[in-house]
């Protein structure tokens, strides 16, 4: 079967990292750019041993209970493992050591400096030192003979150099590799290996292969490459065995060989695309440890565990089915740990080079299936190893193996897309499961912390603004793992365990009355998978792929079914958003649709179903509303997005985390987004995705930008403040549609401050002669600011652009009245049929009719006598004309007003 690949997790600070296991395989050491060495029980240890080292620590061996590093203080220095006690210095250079080794005995090391030197030193006794120097630029990599005869070394001078140690003299050189001044600079950090037990052999990575050198005569055996690899080869390591070779390119590329027969067994991808430069096989299973150059720890489990050593030519299409842990793994910069904690199976690509003619690869493919299952089946790889040895020409070999009989048909060969792991479902605000201490919700009204531990199982609730409720102290008996908090209530749900049901418990801590809590059991294999809280609902989704509505107090509302499995909820007075999955994304894209609801009187629903975007290759981190109500959410590649209800509910990104991190591997942790002010607030996470519960967190405040094109440019700036005070002020128009209050004079400071800057750009485009320009700015003003445009293109003597503005300006005062002729006649029409029915009713009514024909007439009268004196007036007239028996009137006020704005924008022109 093909290797299995772990999702990568966070080791160290962005930079060089190296990693290697200890001799009995129980601990993967790492060492960082951060000065740490990090002890690893596996992969999931969340809590690895870490020992400073220096500033930063460049190399790292272990051997015998001896752990031995490079750091940037110009030493080797020497540790007690696994203690991590510091057990002195072995040696010292004018600068930075770049790589240590142990020999097979592990009382030598040998170092490698950015000085050219070389030295080897005994670990006992460090007096007893050995200085190889013949290098003309800084010593890239090392490498011991398994006999301890010879040491290899590559250095940036373009060599691989072979010394006798016992002389300190050097037996053979090749210039094989680009020459380069620094080891910052070097296109590879070439790596190289003996090969263990009587080192045959010794691989070079060169280029996009692995030369392979004889030992003693010295001469190029043979080249190992693959068509997969593109880039160059960075570092090579070889099975305790001796018989396989793996292979670590720039491009995070990591290829196995079976040495014996030169077939590729094994070709994984990294998840994204770093440099591999670290590799370690461990000393007794078929399992490596890799790093790159970002700090990241990985492993592929079953490297070359094949039945019978048959070359992995095929293709698997078979994706893990489980991704149990979704969200619970381990913290990590890269995606894989949040899609899933398992080992996802990673295909081969391609058929592998074996320096034969083509028409034996496609017997390789059709005898790569399962050779191994039937003893009296032929192992096609390990004849054709014997026929190498005893046929010295290339055709006989093919005709050989074409000689065998097919075991079993070819099966299709498919390198499309792959399915990308499907998220699963998680809280917003709230950190993994696997965490003891946890944060379960961490929003704009307080804070939920679970801790579970031996002693305890408890929750602690904490509110921001204490006037609202106390701190809270609740047990953990039924082990609660979804929580959320609102004004009301706080709301608690946990899975189904053995013969309990999932539960859904509600504290409506708000009630006027004394019994304030209620639980809900769900029915027999239906579990609790996402929760949310409104204004007076609650809200829970479950696996049987329905949506479970309950009043605050407990009663049981509408049931509706999910269009997918669900992703994340949130609420928000009337308003309920939903995220599930519509399908199956590939290439690592999720495929996300989502549902906004309306749960109040008038039931409506907004989004049915639509697209969620995503910035590619990412999943959903956070999803909810800003404190004023609109819905937005943020991806795992940082890309915050709102919608945007003046333009059709759409989504618009309305900030980018990553810009404000200072490490690739820094994060924030979002908590809330406020419109006004205008507010991100999210928790810096130094190293990680999440933050701890000790000690207590610190919320920054981040900015919003919209990613408009030319921001640099003063056009660019203005563009961007106006759309962006556009978009965080149409919360007021929902609100007002929706008849919730809200203050006028933040709608109006609004508006003013959009003309202001839609006038500074008309400025601008009528400096730089954009008259056109000027005329589509002035489209998107109101009335009054256009009357000031025409005054400025008057003085500024463009008379052209002047006449366009006053066309301009006519235009939009027809259309208001147009606008209001249409209103009134709606108004004229509810109020036909509110008098049709007072007519029909009670006599007492009728008198209330009559006495409004008579002050409408009243009101004709008094306009005719007023009509030529100004536009209040008209004003006044519109807010008069309101009764069904004077239409004349309306038509009168209607031209009236027309003719007023002409001949008002005339005079200002």
């Amino acid at each position: 079967m093909p290797a299995t690949q772990k999702p990568m997790r966070y080791g160290h600070t962005e930079g060089h990292t190296e990693v290697c296991f200890d001799d009995s395989g129980s601990y993967i050491v790492t060492c960082g750019s951060d000065g740490d060495v990090r002890m690893w029980e596996d992969l999931d240890d969340d809590d690895p041993k870490s020992v400073n080292v220096g500033e930063k620590a460049f190399s790292c061996a272990l051997k015998n209970g001896k752990l031995v590093t490079a750091v940037s203080n110009n030493t080797v220095q020497v540790y007690t493992f696994p203690e991590g006690v510091p057990d002195g210095i072995l040696t010292r250079f004018t600068t930075n050591a770049n790589h240590v080794v142990f020999n097979g005995a592990g009382n030598k090391i040998a170092a490698g400096s950015s000085d050219f030197l070389v030295k080897v030193v005994d670990v006992m006794d460090n007096s007893q030192q050995q200085t190889f120097r013949g290098h003309d630029a800084p010593v890239l990599s090392l490498s011991f003979d398994p006999k301890d005869i010879f040491l290899a070394s590559a250095s940036c001078d373009g060599t691989v150099r072979v010394w006798n140690i016992s002389d300190q003299t050097c037996a053979v050189s090749w210039p094989v590799l680009q020459k380069s001044n620094d080891v910052v600079n070097a296109k590879s950090i070439c790596r190289l290996a003996w090969q263990p037990k009587a080192g045959k052999l010794l691989a070079v990575p060169v280029e996009k292969s692995v030369k392979l050198y004889r030992r003693e005569t010295w001469s190029n055996a043979f080249d190992l490459s693959d068509s997969s690899i593109s880039q160059t080869l960075n570092i090579v390591t070889w099975s305790p065995c001796g018989q396989y070779l793996a292979a670590g390119a720039i491009n995070g590329l990591i290829v196995v060989w079976n040495v014996e027969t030169k077939d590729c067994m094994e070709r994984v991808k990294h998840e994204k695309g770093y440099a591999i430069c670290g590799l370690a096989w461990h000393p007794t299973c078929s399992r490596i440890c890799y790093t790159d150059v970002e700090g990241n720890l990985g492993v592929l489990e079953n490297v070359c565990d094949l039945r019978g050593k048959v070359s992995s030519n095929k293709v698997s299409s078979r994706v893990e089915k489980d991704y149990n842990d979704l969200f619970d793994g381990d913290d990590t910069s890269s995606a894989g740990d949040f899609l899933n904690d398992n080992a996802v199976e990673i295909p081969s690509f391609s058929k592998g080079i074996i320096n034969d003619d083509d028409d034996n690869d496609d017997v390789m493919l059709a005898a790569d299936h399962d050779l191994g299952d039937d003893e009296n089946s032929v192992d096609v790889t390990m004849l054709k190893a014997d026929l190498s040895h005893k046929e010295e020409g290339d055709d006989d070999q093919a005709r050989s193996i074409h000689n065998l009989p097919l075991i079993r048909s070819q099966r299709p060969f498919y390198d499309g897309p792959m399915p990308t792991p499907r998220q699963k479902p998680f809280q917003s605000s709230s950190t993994p499961l696997h965490l003891s201490h946890r944060f379960m919700v961490w929003n704009s009204v307080g804070i939920i912390r679970c801790y579970n531990d031996d002693q305890d199982s408890a929750i602690d609730v904490e509110f921001h603004d204490t006037s609202v409720h106390h701190a809270t102290h609740l047990s953990n008996a039924f082990n609660y793992t979804m929580g959320t908090l609102s004004h009301e209530a706080i709301l608690l749900a946990c899975e189904s365990a053995d013969e309990l049901a999932s539960k859904l418990h509600c504290l409506h801590f708000s009630s006027w009355d004394s019994s304030k809590e209620w639980i809900v059991d769900m029915p027999q294999n239906e579990d609790i998978e996402a929760i949310c809280l409104g204004l007076g609902w609650a809200a829970a989704a479950t696996s049987a792929l329905l949506l479970r509505l309950f009043t605050i107090g407990g009663v049981q509302k509408e049931v509706f079914c999910l269009p997918g499995p669900v992703v994340s909820m949130a609420g928000h007075g009337e308003q309920l958003c939903i995220v599930y999955h519509r399908g199956t994304g590939f290439d690592g894209d999720q495929c996300l649709g989502v549902q906004l609801l309306e749960l109040g009187r008038k039931k409506n629903q907004v989004l049915h179903g639509d697209p969620l975007p995503l910035t590619r290759k990412s999943y959903l981190t956070w999803l909810g509303f800003s404190a004023e109500g609109t819905p937005c959410y943020v991806d795992s590649e940082g890309c915050v997005r709102m919608l945007n209800r003046g333009l059709g509910n759409t989504w618009t990104p309305v900030c980018n985390i990553r810009e404000h991190c200072k490490g690739k591997s820094d994060h924030y942790w979002v908590v809330g987004i406020h419109e006004n002010p205008q507010q991100l607030r999210c928790i810096p996470c130094k190293g990680s995705r999440f933050p701890p519960t000790l000690p207590r967190p610190a919320v920054a405040i981040l900015s919003f930008k919209l990613p408009y094109c030319q921001t640099s440019t003063e056009k660019g700036q203005m563009e961007e403040q106006f759309w962006h005070s556009v978009l965080f002020h149409n919360y007021l128009d929902y609100l007002a549609r929706n008849g919730h209050e809200y203050e006028e004079s933040i709608k109006n400071q609004a508006v003013k401050e959009q003309q202001e800057l839609l006038m500074k750009m008309l400025a601008l485009s009528c400096k730089l002669e954009r008259e056109f320009r000027c005329v589509e700015l002035a489209d998107l003003m109101t009335q009054n600011a256009v009357h000031l445009a025409i005054k400025y293109a008057s003085r500024s003597r463009k008379l052209i652009l002047a006449q366009k503005l006053s066309e301009l300006a006519a235009e939009k005062a027809a259309e208001l009245a147009e606008t209001q002729s249409e209103e009134e006649k709606e108004e004229d029409f509810r109020e036909k049929l509110n008098a049709g029915y007072s007519h029909t009713t009670t006599e007492w009514s009728r008198p209330r009719v009559r006495s409004q024909v008579e002050d409408a007439e009243d009101r004709e009268d008094t306009v005719s006598e007023e009509k030529p004196e100004s536009h209040n007036h008209g004003q006044n007239l519109f807010q008069s004309a309101n009764s069904s028996d004077t239409p004349a009137l309306k038509s009168g006020s209607s031209q009236f007003q027309r003719a007023s704005g002409i001949s008002e924008f005339n005079s200002l022109s």
